[in-house]
């Protein structure tokens, strides 16, 4: 270092970093020695500090000539000092924690919303209402500070009004904000000091640099998703003070947090949790929220139990001990200890725990017998008046608390010990046979070892009334109707073999005829066009019989269990051809529907064409005109659409029957598209049919309005709803369409709504749909149609079809437009993008004219005809020159070249206006060059651009 620089690095070392009070703002701006000061071991003023005079600097009001106090003014001093705020909390690394301590309410509140200014998060738009997949990630990490922050801040209790009623506005979105980064998949970035430096030099650079996924301070998914938890679980435990049951979601959020941190480490540099508390909302959960089985797995069995002790969830406690049988887990001494507590309260008048101690001690005993102790006192006293409830209970432990494929031999010994031993113990032969006739007793005791337990009881004190008759089998011990009865109905809801179904109906009836055993199971449900003729059948067993094979089968195909249905449906098919033609047909749709739902399943995926006796079929459902045969609407409703599907167009255009077209209104529809379909590549006169469905679809989404004379004899309009004079309702329309997937088919109802969307009178923004110019172009009744009902339709339709085909450029299109329409413009250009990088793979290839047309060309020169003027006048705009030159490489027109050189020399900027004469003085941008040769320089700008503008979004 030569002597000069000494001399001023001394000088510049010795100066006074801390001015008076007044100026040392200024002073740290005017020598530029923030970042000095702040890598300070101890900062005077501390970085908190200088935030709190920055922003309250900023904010100042000013006072015009007449004494009127005016809002802060925006100029630049009060700019950099935004800035410098901004930066002093990216020094911070973004705490909140720190900024919440030491920032009032309403500069926090500023510095936040500072924040989401220079993020360029669009002002007046919902945060919940962004798509933050689609965001830059440091605009999507400006939200999220801002979001969590607003949830935190929501629980202070000096707040001014002002700032108290906008969190209170705000703090369901925020919490809807957080819930939906936790489902993003990506790092996000936050701002530094240096991309804030950027950002105060180059604004335009805030679509490039700063906002790429290589600037800033990378927060990994992980640790985001970590903090949100946290915050998300704060802010539902806070609100379980007036609604416990947000408990249970706090809860979910803390143990999510518990996860994370295992996996990221608890030294993470961006997550700030403090664990202690994060354990004591943990405990506190566990004793605010009953156990739950998602939430049991995740806690230790004494945690279980003592949540259930606290919340007098006791059935609970039965339920874990039982499970505890398999595994020792908890100690003997910590179970006897909880049925000690349950007697005490017990003795205390609580007679409803009489029931429950009974079970504890039930479950104690089996695990003592198992581990080969002696049946204590207790059991004996509390099973010395058995019943049916009570032996239930024991053989459901006993079954619960062993595994017979794994257990050993002792312990399968121990507890074919204990059954026998409670056998000799009762006095009534209907309770020895429920444990006899057990599963679980006949699994473990031999054939002789049963019948000398026969003999034992025989031979057993006279008290015990035998049948007069000698025991010569065991299972000559009357049997109680109640328990098969009950066994029966079990396997009956289990089973799926419509043949054990019957055999167990038939043993079912010939127990008893008062029955009705199809009610035994509230989820067998047939649908109530059916009900009436099933029901109606005269004999009980085959009513009951139809009406179970119906309903499992029916389950069945809900499920997906496809070979079941159909085992179940055929049965069911056999039985009623032999009594009721009308059930025969009805059989049939349904097994028509089923074969549907298994090809569409199944090889129809692979895009394999049905089989013809399949499409045969379906015909034949259309054209059915049998009289009084119940239908279902969902058949028609399936039958058009996998006829549209399989582009049947046709059948449904040529060959369908006309009464077809009057009495059903799915194919009367199908009709319509499919006609549609075909003069797709007609002239535009002969579209007639597409003004057909035009009218139809307008009938449909129009509303019918009532009116009212009041008291003083005006009319007022009271209430608008759905007309009934379409062919169906528009809900029905939407179920309807949303079995569609077919894209031509697709395509053409979007873009029918779409052109009824953009009809409307106050549109500002069109969306654009492919073949929207077959459609009419206005209404004659503009007041009739729900426009609102329009506008959330064309989202739901287009959210569809893309989770048909996500690739598909022209639905790209419109929901890019739609983005663009509500003013979510980064969402917009995230679609525009993706739909031209689906069509030139990824951009190597031109993008079609058809996709970027000149209303999505947002940029001058990719216009056909190169729109000079409002080039020109961009150009001059001053939000738009000023990093400018970074995208000089990117434009091929000499001409726009050339007014940059001027401009940039009229304004005196010399290095740009360097920068703009070597772009012209590339040799591939020569005037002079061959066509091919101008065209190739073009389309390999254009092909750069777009793909670093894709990089920023995908």
């Amino acid at each position: 270092m030569s002597a000069e620089a000494a001399d001023r690095e001394a000088a510049t070392s010795s100066r006074p970093c801390t001015p008076p009070q007044t100026c040392w703002f200024e002073f740290l701006l005017e020598e530029s020695l923030l970042e000095k000061h702040l890598r300070k071991p101890c900062p005077d003023p501390a970085p908190v500090q200088l935030i709190v005079q920055f922003l309250e600097q900023a904010s100042k009001p000013s006072v015009n000539e007449q004494n009127q106090v005016q809002p802060p003014p925006d100029n630049k001093r009060n700019r950099i000092l935004k800035l410098l705020a901004l930066k002093v909390a990216a020094h911070l690394k973004w705490d909140l924690d720190i900024l919440e301590k030491s920032l009032s309410v309403p500069v926090l509140n500023m510095l936040l919303n500072e924040l989401l200014c220079i993020s360029k998060v669009p002002p007046g738009t919902k945060h919940v209402d962004m798509d933050l997949a689609t965001l830059p990630p440091t605009t999507a990490m400006a939200i999220l500070l801002y979001n969590r922050c607003m949830n935190q801040m929501q629980q202070e209790k000096e707040l001014t009004e002002n700032i108290l009623k906008v969190l209170k506005e705000q703090a369901s979105d925020s919490i809807l904000v957080l819930e939906a980064a936790l489902k993003l998949n990506k790092d996000l970035y936050v701002h530094t000091m240096r991309t804030l430096d950027l950002l105060a030099m180059e604004p335009g650079v805030v679509n490039g640099e700063t906002e790429s996924s290589t600037v800033g301070l990378k927060i990994k998914t992980e640790e985001m998703q970590c903090q949100v938890c946290y915050d998300l679980g704060a802010a539902y435990f806070q609100q379980g003070s007036t609604n416990p049951a947000v408990y249970e979601n706090a809860r979910e959020k803390f143990f999510r947090t518990k996860e994370l941190i295992a996996e990221i480490g608890s030294l993470s540099l961006h997550c700030t949790i403090d664990e202690k508390r994060l354990a004591g909302y943990c405990q506190a959960c566990g004793v605010l929220v009953p156990s739950s089985d998602s939430a049991s797995q995740q806690l230790t069995p004494y945690s279980q139990v003592h949540i259930c002790l606290r919340s007098g969830n006791y059935q609970e406690v039965t339920k874990i001990f039982a499970e505890d049988n398999l595994t020792f887990s908890l100690p003997v001494q910590f179970r006897q200890s909880v049925l000690r507590e349950l007697f005490q309260k017990a003795q205390q008048g609580n007679e409803a725990l009489d029931e429950i101690c009974f079970k504890v001690c039930a479950c104690n005993t089996v695990r003592d017998i198992l581990e080969g102790r002696a049946i204590g006192v207790q059991f004996n006293q509390l099973f010395l008046r058995p019943n049916k409830e009570k032996i239930d209970f024991l053989l459901e432990v006993c079954s619960r608390s062993i595994n017979l494929e794994k257990a050993s031999d002792s312990l399968k010994g121990n507890m074919a010990a204990f059954l026998k031993n409670v056998c000799l113990g009762l006095e009534d032969l209907q309770y020895v046979f429920m444990i006899s006739s057990h599963e679980l007793f006949i699994t473990l005791l031999k054939d002789e070892e049963r019948k000398l337990l026969v003999d034992q009881m025989r031979k057993r004190s006279p008290r015990v009334n035998l049948c007069i008759k000698p025991v010569t089998s065991f299972y000559d011990i009357p049997a109680s109707a109640s328990v098969n009865i009950g066994q029966l109905e079990h396997q009956l809801i289990l089973s799926v073999d419509p043949w054990r179904i019957r055999q167990i109906l038939i043993e079912l009836h010939g127990m008893t005829s008062e029955r009705q055993f199809w009610t035994v199971s509230n989820k067998w449900e047939i649908p109530s066009v059916y009900s009436g003729v099933i029901l109606g059948i005269k004999d009980n067993l085959t009513r009951d019989l139809v009406y179970i094979l119906m309903a499992k089968g029916l389950h069945c195909s809900t499920v997906k269990d496809f070979t079941h249905a159909k085992q179940l449906f055929a049965a069911c098919l056999e039985l009623v051809t032999e009594f009721s033609p009308k059930l025969r047909q009805v059989m049939l749709n349904e097994m028509l529907l089923l074969d549907i739902h298994t090809h569409e399943a199944g090889t129809g995926q692979s895009g394999e064409r049905p089989p013809s006796d399949l499409i045969s079929r379906v015909r034949g459902y259309l054209e059915m005109r049998l009289p009084d045969i119940p239908l279902r609407q969902v058949i028609a409703e399936e039958c058009v659409a996998f006829m549209l599907n399989w582009r049947e167009n046709e059948y449904l255009t040529l060959q369908v029957p006309a009464f077809l077209l009057q009495s059903n209104p799915y194919v009367k529809l199908g009709q319509l598209l499919a006609a549609t379909c075909k003069e797709l590549p007609g002239p535009k006169e002969s579209r007639r049919t597409a003004k057909d469905l035009w009218e139809v679809v307008v009938q449909i989404c129009s509303v019918s309005s009532q009116h009212k004379r009041g008291n003083d004899g005006r009319i007022s309009l009271i209430k608008q709803r759905e007309s009934t004079l379409g062919i169906m309702y528009r809900s029905e329309l939407l179920s309807f369409i949303k079995k569609l997937r077919e894209p031509l088919v697709l395509t053409i109802i979007l873009s029918l709504f779409v052109k009824l969307h953009n009809v409307r009178e106050d549109i500002v923004n069109d969306i654009t749909a492919e073949h929207i110019s077959i459609w009419p172009s206005s209404i004659p009744n503009l007041q009739s149609v729900d426009f609102e009902a329009v506008a959330i339709t064309v989202k739901e339709l287009v959210r569809y079809s893309l989770s048909i085909n996500p690739n598909n450029h022209s639905w790209l299109i419109i929901q890019a437009d739609i983005y663009f329409a509500t003013n979510q413009y980064s969402a917009a250009l995230h679609y525009y993008l993706q739909a031209g990088a689906v069509c030139s793979d990824f951009f190597n290839k031109a993008v079609p004219p058809d996709v970027y047309t000149d209303q999505v060309a947002i940029l001058c020169q990719f216009l056909r005809e190169i729109d000079y003027k409002t080039a020109f006048k961009s150009l001059q705009e001053q939000n738009s020159h000023d990093a400018m030159d970074s995208y000089y490489d990117y434009i091929w027109d000499v001409t726009i070249l050339e007014y940059l050189t001027y401009l940039h020399h009229k304004r005196g900027e010399t290095d740009k206006r360097q920068i703009a004469i070597k772009a012209i003085g590339q040799t591939e941008l020569n005037a002079s060059n061959p066509e091919e040769v101008l065209q190739l320089a073009a389309q390999r700008r254009k092909k750069k651009f777009l793909q670093a503008m894709a990089k920023l979004y995908f």
